[in-house]
């Protein structure tokens, strides 16, 4: 009697367990492919200069350039003419986030376009765009640089060689807290290999292969003096590739002089064996008003 009792009390707790995940679950779930596959249906929907078939849910919002915008009205719809060869993915399955820095051109002009989606049921609930088209808009535009995606950035880590996700976010957050310092990433002890290296819209700016400036091959210890004249870094975590190794932050400086115009870094930070072995970056020049991108 007693061991019938027992069973029956485990039947119960697993038909309820059974049904509690089938209400919290969704009835459809988007996993990593599915989440890569909606950049790439927005990709090309762009290249076809026709959004209307696009999976987006009744509230969607939209931002390009920090401007939030019908999808519609997004200018990429009119202008996409090519996708180069160009694409580094951030697929954060736990947050439903899709993201890729790629390169595609507007009538033979190449553009660096950061794409972050956001997916709810297999819908999109959120676009976020961002576009830079020449050295003026993000101080550095070498397309030379940009024609792959890097080996580095796409090395698949083995399990044991993964840190948890909120490790991996405390590993990148040394970076704007180095900033922030206007020393060294040294000084913050942020957690770079030996061979880590920096690049920014396809310029190697930190690490081993680094010309820039002297010093600039140890990215632990080059100077950080020159963001002094940036002020302050706010920082936003947009993304963690789980399964490989990639934090994704989104940075914006003040200035130090009212008006002037600032910078927006969108910085992917390959993470394993508790190093930062890689960071590569989007920049775009936006207005000061325009610091939190429409989004904070």
């Amino acid at each position: 009697m007693k061991n019938k009792t027992i069973l029956g009390l485990l039947l119960t707790v697993c038909v309820w367990g059974v049904t509690a995940n089938a209400v919290q679950q969704p009835a459809t779930t988007c996993d990593r492919e599915c989440l890569r596959a909606k950049v790439t249906q927005l990709l090309y929907a762009f290249l076809k200069h026709d959004v209307k078939g696009l999976p987006v849910a009744d509230k969607l919002r939209v931002t390009e350039d920090a401007v939030e915008k019908p999808l519609a009205r997004v200018g990429l719809v009119n202008t996409v003419t090519r996708l180069r060869g160009f694409r580094q993915d951030i697929i954060d399955e736990r947050a439903g986030v899709a993201g890729a820095h790629v390169m595609v051109e507007e009538n033979g002009a190449p553009v660096m376009l950061v794409v972050r989606l956001k997916v709810v049921a297999d819908k999109l609930t959120e676009v976020e765009l961002v576009a830079t088209h020449s050295s003026a808009e993000g101080l550095i535009f070498n397309i030379d640089g940009l024609s792959a995606p890097s080996e580095v950035m796409n090395y698949a880590p083995r399990p044991e060689q993964l840190s948890t996700r909120d490790e991996a976010i405390k590993a990148a957050l040394h970076y704007p807290a180095g900033l922030n310092a206007a020393k060294t990433f040294a000084d913050v002890n942020a957690p770079f290999a030996s061979d880590a290296y920096r690049y920014e819209n396809g310029q190697v700016m930190a690490g081993p292969d680094c010309k820039f400036a002297p010093g600039c091959q140890n990215i632990s210890t080059q100077s950080l003096a020159i963001f002094n004249r940036l002020g302050d870094v706010q920082t936003r975590v947009v993304a963690v590739d789980e399964r490989m190794g990639i934090v994704w932050l989104r940075m914006a400086w003040g200035v130090r002089e009212r008006g002037g115009d600032q910078l927006t870094v969108w910085e992917t930070f390959k993470v394993y064996d508790s190093k930062i072995h890689a960071v590569e970056a989007f920049m775009r020049i936006l207005p000061v008003e325009k610091r939190n991108g429409g989004w904070e």
